[in-house]
């Protein structure tokens, strides 16, 4: 039984990934309006890009391990 909810919680497929990264993006630039809105000028500015910023380092790196886990998949199939 835990081991089906485990695996609600792993990223399979680049679709699950690209919904958890637009999730990803929406709470970053919501923050990131009230960035803009709590700090005027260019502190707000450079708040916001550092929010979107993370999210774009993030997306990277899950895209980026979904290929690794992948490719280690593979190898491990190819082994047996």
């Amino acid at each position: 039984m835990l081991r089906k909810i485990k695996r609600l919680f792993v990223i399979k497929t680049r679709w699950e990934a690209f919904l958890i990264i637009y999730a990803l993006a929406l709470g970053a630039t919501t923050r990131g309006a009230h960035y803009l809105v709590q700090f005027p000028g260019y502190g707000g500015k450079l708040l916001f890009l550092a929010t979107t910023g993370a999210v774009f380092l993030g997306g990277a790196k899950i895209l980026d391990c979904l290929k690794y886990e992948k490719a280690e998949r593979e190898a491990a199939a190819a082994q047996d």
